[in-house]
């Protein structure tokens, strides 16, 4: 008895994605199956970014097709294709940027900037390509945190070259101004700023924009739901529960604008010792839970308060490039994949497909 290419699909219908919890042939993941004498060839399309993930998914398609009666000889390869999801009804899509992540909290001092960097960092880890905008026209604290002393470049007097480091581009109100300087602006001014900087900075075929949103509910957050096509947002939070009614408030303000809550992150979720390792709950325990729970939205992680993320957001080089390899990294890039497949299993943007209809009198 042979196998056939119906037997190889049967067989794949039992590969799990451990990161989505869908077989490959329900995910359409699994492409171009071809069966040339005792050879078996395939593809594995995945809608996120996941370099950390190759081998293992290559390793789980050998396993279960080696045992074919016939099969000598499997060969998988497995690839990330990252296309453009839909945002708000009635926004097009910004050039040059397939999908947009706004990462928001309902207050400040919550560790959303870190939060940011690193999710920016690890997706680029991960094989996407990704830049990050300071929205945050008051406080501007990506120059810092990017390791980034530098101005940006015109080279057409109109639009400027996002600047970048690690991989990932970067577009801040704070390389075009003294860092001791204060934004003494009005409300409209900031806005207007903001949409300058999204429009008017040449990114590069981005898989991934994450916005580092300003805390609170006010303008700049009204202009990014109205003129901005968000694929999603995520929302940061502390377990105290003066933080988890402030993230409350910018969770429900996605949702009347219609941009889509992407999860809830807990941060400072436990205090570790830098000198004997003991954990402690200094800011409650559960918070971040139980709002995923009231909300019906995802944990996507739940981050410890340790020296190190701090001091390494200080000094340029956050958490995921300065150790890539630890146990904090770990939990952005875990993180960072939990975000990118609930992106991924958002509808498709279908605008390019359309054809441009012009009335014209003749």
């Amino acid at each position: 008895m042979s196998t056939t290419v119906a037997d190889i699909q049967a067989a794949l219908s039992a590969v799990i994605d451990p990161n989505t919890g869908k077989d490959l042939i329900t995910s359409k993941s699994a492409k171009n199956i071809q069966l040339l004498g005792s050879v078996v060839n395939l593809e594995v399309e995945l809608g996120y970014p996941a370099l950390s993930q190759f081998d293992l998914i290559r390793q789980l398609v050998v396993s279960k097709l080696a045992g074919l009666p016939g099969v000598t000889e499997v060969q998988v390869k497995v690839l990330s294709k990252i296309v453009a999801h839909t945002a708000q009804r009635g926004i097009k899509l910004l050039p040059g940027v397939k999908n947009i992540i706004a990462v928001a909290s309902g207050k400040g001092g919550v560790g959303k900037s870190t939060t940011a960097v690193n999710l920016a960092l690890a997706l680029s880890a991960e094989g996407a390509r990704v830049g990050i905008l300071d929205a945050d026209i008051y406080g501007p604290s990506l120059p810092m945190m990017m390791g980034i002393d530098d101005r940006p470049e015109s080279l057409d007097g109109k639009t400027m070259e996002p600047l970048e480091n690690y991989d990932v581009q970067v577009s801040s109100i704070g390389f075009m101004i003294d860092p001791a300087e204060p934004m003494v602006w009005r409300g409209p001014m900031v806005t207007q700023a903001l949409v300058q900087l999204l429009e008017q900075t040449n990114w590069r075929e981005l898989d991934y924009l994450v916005i580092d949103m300003p805390p609170g509910t006010g303008d700049v957050q009204l202009t990014l739901s109205q003129k901005v096509p968000v694929t999603g947002a995520v929302i940061v939070t502390t377990p105290q529960d003066i933080a988890l009614l402030d993230a409350r408030k910018g969770l429900k303000m996605f949702e009347k604008v219609g941009i889509p809550i992407l999860g809830i992150v807990e941060n400072m979720s436990t205090h570790i010792c830098s000198n004997c390792g003991h954990q402690e709950a200094i800011f409650g325990a559960g918070g971040g839970a139980r709002m995923c729970a009231e909300y019906q939205v995802e944990l996507l992680a739940a981050l410890p308060l340790t020296m190190s993320i701090r001091e390494q957001a200080d000094s340029g080089k956050p958490t995921v490039v300065a150790e890539p390899n630890g146990p904090v990294a770990a939990l952005y890039k875990d993180m960072a994949r939990k975000v990118a497949i609930k992106v991924a299993e958002k509808a498709k943007d279908m605008s390019s497909k359309f054809p441009t209809i012009s009335v014209q009198n003749t």
